[in-house]
């Protein structure tokens, strides 16, 4: 597997991390898409409108076919595999890194993805916007010939993610998408990906988030379904399953990389997580991948 570092090789501003990717600079060639559409760990947020046309990307281990009008949107550090273009496939696509976001003048909680789901579909209207927005970015970024002032080009990607926030969560309740619950859920999650590997304890992050453990433990429930401890284990098992579909890694090394100091302990609580020994998870995969 290989971090995704082709993300900014051709942007049009070298003082931002982004890049917009479109028909008009369309796949390359077969032989280079075979190097290109291999499994990769992204380093950047990743954004695809499909305008027309349908495709499959594969993201953590699940396939999700996209659409008309159906838009993906992927976080640093998740595991991808881009797949070939399919006939008569219209999109556009977006990157920009985390110091990219960070200039922007608000936070975005759908980034984070705390309802779960990847993929967002608009109302005629609001795709109509959301594709202009695309149009303004692609023609910045990418067809000009003269550099567009930074202040543009983040106000117009500000624009866009502001319609995928309020889409992303069109359909949720409370109405207010900066309650406080869901801005303490959102620091939850970040706190999760940062200490992975640490597995603090829930008493220690309902602390760092000034919270006690059963407002901690309601607050996971409401916006995740299951609750904290079980939270941060299945995001752990991604992490594992990760490894293991993508790295040639022990069952020792794999429990010392996800901060496990027993490897046999690591493998009783794969198994009951998973359902499966770490070899019959590598036996699986080497038969799906027909070696």
């Amino acid at each position: 597997m290989q971090d995704s570092n082709e993300k900014f090789e051709h942007t049009q501003n070298d003082r931002l991390s982004i890049k917009v990717v479109s028909n008009n600079n369309p796949y390359p060639s077969a032989d280079k898409q075979q190097k290109l559409l291999q499994p990769r760990r992204l380093t950047s947020y990743f954004i695809v409108l499909i305008d027309s046309g349908s495709i499959t990307y594969n993201l953590d281990l699940q396939d999700i076919t996209l659409s008309d009008g159906h838009l993906l949107f992927a976080m640093p550090n998740q595991v991808f595999v881009p797949p070939p273009k399919t006939a008569d496939l219209k999109y556009f696509k977006v990157l920009f890194d985390e110091n990219t976001l960070a200039l922007l003048p608000q936070q975005f909680p759908f980034l984070v993805n705390p309802l779960n789901t990847q993929t967002i579909i608009f109302d005629a209207a609001t795709r109509a916007r959301v594709r202009n927005v695309f149009e303004i970015l692609n023609q910045i970024l990418y067809l000009d010939e003269h550099q567009t002032d930074t202040e543009i080009t983040l106000s117009y990607l500000n624009s866009l993610l502001t319609e995928l926030n309020s889409a992303y969560f069109k359909n949720t309740a409370p109405a207010n998408i900066l309650n406080t619950n869901l801005s303490k859920f959102i620091e939850f999650k970040l706190m999760v990906e940062t200490h992975l590997t640490e597995q603090p304890s829930v008493n220690a992050i309902a602390e760092k988030l000034a919270l006690t453990t059963n407002s901690l433990y309601r607050i996971v429930k409401e916006y995740s379904g299951v609750s904290p401890k079980d939270f941060f284990t299945n995001r752990l098992m991604i992490e594992a399953r990760r490894k293991l579909q993508y790295a040639p890694l022990s069952v020792k090394e794999l429990a010392y990389e996800l901060g496990f100091n027993d490897p046999d302990y690591f493998s009783r609580f794969f198994k009951k997580c998973t359902g499966k020994s770490v070899s019959e998870f590598l036996e699986a995969r080497q038969d799906l991948s027909g070696s």
